[in-house]
């Protein structure tokens, strides 16, 4: 629950019912196009964000994108796990790439929480630069498809 006061009235709401859609397919880990260079650290960053590619659910990866993908010079992704609980909040760590460096630039943190429905929220904060841009990539749950492969794996 993220609280906030306001004139001595306190307001509790849960990222995992107010958050703002931020569907931008230039994020994509498989964009390679940088005819347009997208920079995040003048965007005005305020509450929990849920991140789709089109109509599929989506989440910053956990591993080390190379440069000049996610429409930015310097793609953003998270040193650490997703949470794997249900309403479990992370704090992860943000890092970068560039010039052989997958964390070049100074890191910032942000607060990752999964919520009901298998789907997660970003508190996202301001990168220390510009030409640095968080990445998605399509939302993947492996026990859905471990289970899937058991039950082909007994026919």
């Amino acid at each position: 629950m993220e609280c906030l006061s306001n004139n001595a009235v306190v307001q509790c709401i849960d990222p995992c019912d107010k958050y703002t859609v931020l569907n931008d397919d230039w994020r994509s880990v498989n964009n390679t196009n940088n005819t347009t260079l997208h920079c995040d650290q003048h965007i005005n960053w305020e509450g929990w964000y849920r991140l789709y590619l089109g109509q599929s659910s989506a989440q910053i990866p956990e591993q080390c994108i190379e440069e000049q993908r996610c429409g930015t010079h310097h793609p953003l992704w998270i040193n650490g796990s997703h949470p794997t609980q249900t309403n479990e909040i992370v704090t992860r760590t943000v890092c970068n790439a560039w010039v052989g460096s997958c964390c070049y630039f100074t890191s910032h943190t942000i607060q990752v929480k999964l919520c009901y429905g298998y789907y997660y929220v970003y508190k996202l904060a301001q990168p220390s630069t510009c030409s640095l841009a968080y990445c998605t990539e399509i939302l993947f749950w492996p026990h859905t498809h471990t289970n899937l492969f058991k039950k082909i794996s007994n026919l």
